[in-house]
């Protein structure tokens, strides 16, 4: 198998450059959905060419949505800044730090979102239909009841969904502030909160026409109940099994719906998550353990030929990341590949960066089942061989795939 797949990528890559990425571009064709991933949170070059392939996007083919890994209220006061709905006299940068309060910060909070943040502020300037950045990940869950209850409070007229929320968020009083409290206390709690935060999204829901459009008030009080309804359920699951994957995933395809049937139906969204959550996880063995992710319930939702995935990997460099959850960030060394894995037949192949695309000509060669590299924001390199590699048919879990021979640390805002 090594030899054939490294005869299989000579003939089928292309040097990464302007060209090749315009090639991307053009196979894209007229799909509706491009989710491009990352095989980390924390490297440089997968930032940087994921925001210059969404410019290309949104200049060659009017993409008008970005949604993120990123919790909708952090994000919202970038989305708020890039369409100028705020006097300010902040900056990109200014957004980004004070925005990204929650560990990993880094994850958003780095220069090279900066530098795209400041490109489509300055981009929507001359467009009427002005390119939206949007967190679509539920970790905000008592910051998105804030938002909701501040909302209604100021706007009385809502009264009866006012009643509603206080009804609904009374649930989560006793936890504190901390999730894993919450997670904790449900192990052999009711279905209470649930209910009470469903009928809510119901009521806004049945409503959501008296709502503003104006700065998209009426989009926001909405996607903030969503977040609190699955949240509430992924915090409830989290101590009790996998199941609580699929709830984020599930609730970041309910968010990517969501804003498409707002935006309409001439919108168009690229998608920035890790690997993990845009390649097809049915072509991986996360569905041995009956794991599902965006990549593919979208795939599965809007059809092939409206969707197409790009996929990142390196085969050595530096990646910021951190030991243990919650503990400083780290500039940490990622070793090389071994042979036997798939960035090891990609430097094996030629040790340059390189592009491959995966059509119905070529997909087959990329066939066979092999290990992906996949780091996450805890890295620990001495044991990666035991859990950073994900079994996949790469030709079929992404459309292109970018490769990065030697990469480099992204440069976080702050410390």
């Amino acid at each position: 198998m090594p030899r054939k797949l490294i005869n299989a990528i000579k003939e089928h890559s292309l040097p990464l450059n302007d060209q090749s990425l315009n090639k991307i571009v053009e196979a894209i064709g007229d799909a509706r959905i491009v989710m491009i991933g990352e095989a980390s949170h924390g490297t440089s070059e997968f930032y940087t060419i994921r925001a210059e392939l969404s410019k290309r996007l949104i200049n060659e083919k009017g993409f008008n949505i970005i949604a993120v890994e990123g919790d909708w209220p952090s994000v919202q006061a970038v989305n708020r800044y890039v369409k100028g709905y705020e006097e300010t006299q902040e900056s990109a940068k200014d957004v980004l730090t004070n925005s990204f309060n929650r560990w990993p910060t880094w994850m958003w909070a780095n220069e090279e979102v900066e530098q795209f943040t400041e490109w489509l502020k300055d981009k929507n300037k001359a467009l009427d239909n002005k390119v939206g950045f949007y967190g679509i990940d539920l970790y905000s869950l008592f910051e998105s009841i804030d938002e909701v209850l501040n909302f209604l409070s100021e706007n009385p007229k809502y009264q009866v969904d006012l009643e509603h929320a206080r009804k609904a968020f009374t649930c989560f009083e006793p936890y504190n502030r901390m999730p894993e409290h919450y997670a904790i206390s449900t192990a052999h709690f009711s279905d209470q909160c649930i209910s009470e935060v469903s009928s809510l999204l119901t009521s806004l829901r049945k409503n959501e026409e008296r709502y503003s459009d104006k700065y998209e008030e009426d989009l926001n009080v909405i996607m903030n109940a969503l977040v609190a309804k699955n949240a509430e359920a992924y915090y409830r699951e989290m101590m009790q099994d996998a199941k609580s994957w699929n709830t984020r995933d599930y609730h970041m395809v309910e968010a990517i719906n969501e804003l498409l049937n707002y935006h309409g139906e001439k919108a168009k969204i690229i998608i920035w998550e890790h690997n993990t959550h845009i390649g097809d996880a049915s072509e991986t063995d996360m569905k041995d353990e009956q794991m599902i992710n965006v990549g593919q319930v979208i795939r599965e939702q809007y059809g092939k030929d409206n969707t197409f995935a790009v996929g990142f990997g390196t085969y050595q460099g530096t990646v910021i990341a951190a030991d243990r959850w919650g503990d400083p960030l780290q500039v940490i060394d990622v070793p090389p590949s071994k042979l036997t894995t798939w960035e090891g037949q990609l430097h094996a192949a030629s040790p340059e960066d390189k592009i491959l695309l995966f059509n119905n000509e070529n997909r087959e060669l990329f066939s066979d089942w092999i290990g992906h590299r996949a780091i996450g924001v805890v890295y620990q390199p001495e044991y990666e061989a035991y859990g950073n590699y994900v079994p996949s048919r790469v030709g079929h879990r992404y459309d292109a795939f970018i490769y990065i021979n030697q990469s480099n640390a992204l440069k976080p805002l702050k410390e």
